[in-house]
């Protein structure tokens, strides 16, 4: 009698237990991932934009304004968080992000939405760089540092750059000098020479960035500044400073007593 109790007991409970399991289930497979049309009004990026004004939008609004949808499981917003969240919240460093690598870890971003978002994100830095040609004349280490920033800080792989200055100290060109790799860039200082002598400058800023973060100087980067000061100085121009951009801070050689 009491092994029939013990049985019966069993069946009850492994009963029970999977009409859980299975109320559990069926409720999961009911539910759906909730579209952006279903939110508020309010809420949703576009129409936020037009009630409220560009400012008042997240990165990640912002960005799934550019994608326009996301996944299966993630709006266009819940998915612009993650990408925004993958980059450490940073726009500097989501602007390093090639389209392969937002195709490959991101589900729902094709090679279109890729694209979109780093041709926004290159209009924003050319922006950014134009301002700050334009603002003012160069008069020490934090002013060249402001307009090689925008242009240099964004780059997987070196790139140097000149500015080209009259006897004001205004910038009267910007010339990519060199496109390298990861480690290094080569430098042609008759190309310097020749635009800034067509530019009738007096003086030159160089600069170029290290991809790495450090800002310590390598031999080259010494030896280039030593190298465009002494050819520049036959002509009568000066080389003013060599900014080495390396993330959010900078090495200036002129500051460091380097040239």
């Amino acid at each position: 009698m009491e092994k029939f109790t013990s049985k019966k007991k069993d069946i009850v409970f492994y009963g029970v237990f999977f009409c859980v399991i299975f109320a559990i289930d069926r409720e999961l497979k009911g539910m759906k991932k909730i579209s952006i049309k279903e939110w508020a009004e309010e809420d949703r990026p576009r129409e936020k934009m037009m009630l409220k004004g560009v400012s008042a939008l997240s990165d990640s609004e912002l960005l799934a304004i550019l994608i326009g949808s996301g996944n299966d499981k993630e709006s266009a917003v819940e998915l612009c968080k993650r990408i925004l969240q993958k980059a450490g919240n940073n726009l500097n460093k989501l602007g390093r992000f090639s389209v392969n690598d937002l195709v490959t870890n991101f589900r729902g971003i094709g090679p279109a939405k890729a694209i979109t978002i780093i041709a926004a994100l290159e209009l924003g830095r050319r922006r950014k760089s134009e301002g700050a040609v334009n603002r003012k004349k160069i008069t020490s280490s934090d002013d060249a540092y402001a307009v090689f920033y925008p242009v240099l800080v964004d780059l997987n792989h070196e790139e140097t750059w000149a500015l080209l200055l009259d006897r004001s100290n205004k910038v009267v060109a910007t010339l990519q000098v060199s496109r390298g790799g990861i480690s290094g860039t080569v430098v042609d200082i008759r190309l310097i020479l020749r635009e800034a002598i067509s530019h009738y400058a007096s003086s030159i800023v160089l600069g170029h960035n290290h991809p790495s973060g450090n800002c310590t100087p390598s031999a080259q980067d010494t030896a280039i500044s030593k190298k465009l000061k002494e050819a520049a100085r036959w002509m009568d121009i000066s080389l003013l400073d060599h900014i080495i951009v390396c993330g959010e801070t900078y090495y200036s050689f002129a500051d460091n007593g380097m040239i």
